[in-house]
């Protein structure tokens, strides 16, 4: 939820970025980002960002109740979305069709033509709470997943409009395994279940985190999960042979962690968002590299494989454009 409330006292913030000074080590160029780009995107606090299939465009979110999708090549906005009556959590594009998803808390997730900013073409009801993030399917064009605050996972059809099934698991961020589609990762309180999609069974319960997780990602391939906390990050494999297993772990000895993605280039390298800086993990070589990147909470990443862009959101109102 940290996303969602008040930034860090300018106490703990100096303190923070003297330990990460401490703890940063030099990368390869080949493992830095430069900022590319930069806009001015909301009045409020942004939460959420992401491409599209085609990297040709970057969808925000956040406190002002609207989407806003904008041309990556120039960071022009497209237009916007505006049905939410509050603040929106997550944004999602559909990996082959041309549609975005988002969710908010005002308890509905709405599905949008990436083409069309007149209305929404579904309305999903039946949360109970705030929904706090969702997905597509990468295989399955009709399923949607989304989450609440209340733990409540909740699978939608787009051809019917209708909620498929609803259980338990997921009260932080819900996120399909990329290219098999054979699980769901769903993070709830400190823990991430990995869910069958097809069968609902549940191989997997990744432990180890001592806080909440704020955020979790899976690398393109779907072979690793990252699941970030305030103090720690860990990555887990899904290779064959050691599914389920943390094979890398990061201590916060400095700025607290809220965010992550893979980098677009290569997956051995995890970029997380942190307060007002992006920190780069090499975990091939366990080394850091911190960079200034905003002036607020960083609360939302994306990457982009074909443009090789990453993005960033804050709660400094401002999105950015890395590479």
């Amino acid at each position: 939820m940290d996303r969602f409330v008040e930034d860090e006292s300018l106490d703990d913030i100096d303190n923070d970025l003297r330990d990460m000074v401490d703890r940063c080590m030099d990368l390869s160029k080949e493992f830095t980002l430069t900022e590319v780009n930069s806009v001015r995107a909301s009045e409020s606090k942004l939460v959420c960002c992401h491409f599209s299939s085609d990297g040709k465009l970057l969808a925000s979110g956040g406190f002002d109740k609207k989407a806003v999708l904008w041309y990556t090549d120039s960071l022009k906005p497209k237009f916007a979305l505006e049905e939410h009556a509050s603040l929106i959590t997550d944004v999602h594009f559909s990996p082959s069709t041309p549609l975005l998803a988002t969710s908010s808390f005002d308890k509905t997730v709405r599905v949008w033509h990436a083409n069309n900013s007149e209305y929404s073409l579904r309305i999903y009801f039946g949360h109970s709470a705030s929904v706090m993030s969702l997905d597509f399917h990468p295989n399955k064009d009709d399923l949607i997943c989304s989450c609440d605050g209340d733990g409540e996972i909740r699978y939608w059809s787009f051809n019917n409009g209708s909620c498929t099934r609803v259980f338990k698991g997921g009260s932080a961020q819900v996120r399909f395994q990329p290219r098999h589609g054979r699980y769901l990762a769903a993070a709830a309180e400190n823990i991430v279940s990995i869910l069958d999609v097809d069968t609902q069974a549940c191989p997997h319960i990744l432990q180890g985190h001592t806080k909440d997780i704020h955020s979790i990602c899976w690398d393109p391939k779907g072979e690793y999960l990252a699941s970030v906390s305030e103090d720690s990050v860990r990555v887990w494999s899904f290779m064959s042979g050691n599914e389920g297993e943390c094979i890398h772990e990061l201590s916060c000895i400095g700025n607290k962690f809220h965010s992550c993605v893979f980098h677009p280039s290569d997956p051995s390298v995890l970029v997380i968002g942190c307060y007002q800086s992006l920190e780069l993990w090499n975990m091939s070589e366990n080394k850091i590299m911190a960079l200034s990147a905003h002036e607020g909470l960083i609360a939302g990443l994306a990457s982009s494989t074909v443009t090789g862009l990453v993005a960033s959101v804050s709660h400094d109102k401002i999105v950015k454009l890395w590479k």
